[in-house]
């Protein structure tokens, strides 16, 4: 597709005090939300030849879209979980025809989503998140619709002050792809089910260093704002 994502800034929330140090960990499977398809083609476990998958389209071809939480977004690291219940993001449907891909997925670029109003069960820390770079998601028709959001290198930080001082990053080494489903709907949403992310830690005493991997889970709802009455959908 040749729809070009637009950088992003970086955002940063700040947590309020009941904010726990180990969301940060959690937090980092957000950076997840990028969900990414890794391909046109998946392996058939049975004999390892690739499989073609199915075609799909995105539509209406060209229009905006913001994607935000409904409810609550959890992230856990080890026995620390840290919810949010405000993240935002934004993106464009590919513009026609690169809104319709014969063979698989259809991506396009997002806004590094932000997160806000979260709580931990660690008293007295304090965090700030910061996203950056240039996210991406993709879905994929079939019998269940699939998504990816794709976060970018290091595109997720977390960093903590008070009684732990720590910074969480997410995807350190390369971009973390995590994987999602996708149902049409009005408006339609983008759910994330115990997705995993890597992740890395660094500090002091109280902080999850030994996590590498942080459990996300979280519901968006995706409302078309180019046509406020039409609705984003995905079909074959």
């Amino acid at each position: 597709m040749t729809h070009r994502p637009a950088r992003s800034r970086a955002h940063h929330s700040r947590v309020r005090p009941r904010a726990l140090l180990a969301a940060g960990t959690g937090i980092l499977a957000t950076a997840s939300l990028s969900l990414a398809l890794t391909g046109s083609a998946a392996a058939q476990p049975a004999t390892g030849r690739p499989v073609a998958l199915d075609s799909t389209t995105v539509t209406p071809a060209g229009h905006s879209y913001t994607a935000d939480l409904s409810g609550k977004a959890t992230f856990k690291a080890g026995s620390v979980t840290v919810t949010c219940t405000v993240s935002h993001a934004t993106g464009q449907v590919p513009n026609a025809p690169d809104n319709t891909n014969a063979t698989g997925p259809v991506s396009n670029g997002i806004s590094a989503p932000t997160y806000s109003s979260c709580t931990t069960s660690m008293p007295g820390v304090r965090a700030t998140i910061e996203t950056s770079g240039d996210w991406g998601v993709s879905m994929q028709n079939g019998s269940s619709i699939t998504a990816g959001l794709t976060i970018p290198t290091g595109g997720f930080v977390l960093k903590t002050s008070g009684l732990a001082t720590c910074t969480v990053t997410a995807a350190p080494t390369g971009a973390a792809v995590v994987s999602g489903t996708w149902t049409n709907g009005a408006p339609s949403s983008l759910t994330f089910t115990n997705a995993s992310v890597p992740v890395k830690v660094v500090g002091g005493f109280g902080c999850p260093t030994s996590a590498t991997t942080s459990t996300f889970n979280a519901n968006y709802r995706v409302a078309d704002t180019t046509d406020p009455a039409s609705q984003i959908t995905v079909t074959g």
